[in-house]
């Protein structure tokens, strides 16, 4: 088995999976019926994007397991996500803001994805981008709309900020498989990645008479296993049907 292939992939199928959950809990709970919506395609997207993600890190893995077995059968201190992905959703800008960050981050990831040396990756990739595309540009608008609304808005938006910044270096970090695959030309640095990123996050901020956070320590942890309590309270609720009936199928 190619381990480092293997836990590359569950990191990313982790974070889409992990954060696709968290917006499925918005679902009948959004400020308005088109935003409920809105919500809920994102979080279709993103279980989509776990879906294929996990099951080809299955395939690599070699065991059996596929996306369904690596989503619902696995306990917190498994999972590789990042930090950020797993936060509580809060109100609907700090959704926004988390989003935001996240769909930032990952587009230009996914882009460099789409041109990676694994066939099987760079093709999920390019179909992944064009979703993420519209993920960023959706939150970045609601960014701008808060963020340069009212006092209140303006205010909840910097309370996400304060809330996720801590997360960043953390969603940046590229650990020893991801290196090892970044060397043989199968994923980016994140690294490489995180000036471009500042950028369009500052641009985003800008057109809100907002200014970047400034920097703070950071929390770490999520890609070697350890999390906050707030991913096990999720997979607590995420899991219970699989696990209460492992061998079901419908």
């Amino acid at each position: 088995m190619d381990n480092s292939l293997f836990c590359s992939l569950v990191q990313l199928g982790d974070d889409c999976l992990v954060l696709g959950q968290r917006l499925c809990e918005w679902c009948g709970r959004a400020p308005t019926i088109e935003v409920d919506l809105s919500l809920s395609n994102l979080a279709l997207d993103m279980i989509g994007q776990a879906t294929l993600l996990l099951d080809y890190a299955g395939e690599v893995e070699g065991s059996g397991r596929n996306a369904d077995r690596l989503a619902f059968h696995r306990d917190a201190e498994q999972f590789r996500n990042a930090l950020l992905v797993e936060q509580p959703n809060g109100d609907f800008a700090r959704t926004i803001v988390r989003h935001f960050l996240y769909a930032t981050y990952a587009e230009a990831l996914f882009e460099q994805l789409s041109h990676s040396r694994d066939d099987r990756l760079a093709e999920i990739a390019a179909k992944t981008v064009k979703e993420l595309r519209y993920h960023a540009e959706y939150s970045a608008d609601w960014i701008v709309r808060l963020g340069d609304g009212t006092a209140d808005s303006r205010s909840r938006i910097l309370d996400g900020l304060e809330w996720h910044w801590r997360f960043i270096d953390d969603l940046f970090h590229d650990d020893e498989s991801w290196i090892d695959c970044a060397e043989r030309g199968i994923v980016p640095l994140r690294q490489a990645l995180r000036t471009d990123f500042e950028q369009a996050v500052g641009a985003v901020l800008a057109k809100a008479g907002l200014v970047m956070p400034e920097k703070v320590r950071g929390v770490e942890g999520g890609r070697g296993g350890r999390h906050s309590e707030h991913l096990s309270m999720m997979l607590a609720i995420m899991q219970v049907l699989p696990r209460a009936h492992p061998a079901a199928t419908w």
